[in-house]
C-alpha cells in the first residue's frame, strides 16, 4: 500500500437557493496549511452575492494545500483547498 493517501478537495457546489452568481470570493481563512482539521470544521469564509458562508472541512485530517487565497475568486465547484485525510488511530 501507498504511504501517500488521496487528498480529498474543499469545493463549494451548492449556493443558497436565491443566489443567482456562478462566482464568490474568498474573504477568510479560519485554518492555515498544515493544520489539522476535523470533519465539519470550519474552515473558510466566504461571500457570494451579498450572502456569507462558512466552507467546512469535508473530512478530517490535514490541509495541505489552499488552492485559492484570501480575496481570491472562484467559481462554483472550483477547489478551494485539499485536505490529505489522517488514518485512524486503531482503538486498543
Amino acid at each position: 500500500m501507498s504511504e501517500h493517501t488521496d487528498r480529498v478537495a474543499v469545493t463549494v457546489s451548492e449556493w443558497p437557493g436565491d443566489v443567482e452568481s456562478e462566482e464568490g470570493v474568498v474573504v477568510n481563512w479560519f485554518v492555515g496549511e498544515g493544520s489539522d482539521v476535523e470533519e465539519s470544521e470550519s474552515l473558510c469564509e466566504i461571500q457570494i452575492e451579498k450572502v456569507s458562508l462558512d466552507v467546512y472541512a469535508p473530512a478530517s485530517g490535514v490541509l495541505s494545500e489552499i488552492v485559492r487565497e484570501e480575496d481570491a475568486e472562484f467559481e462554483r465547484g472550483d477547489t478551494l483547498a485539499w485536505i490529505t485525510p489522517t488514518e485512524a488511530e486503531p482503538e486498543q
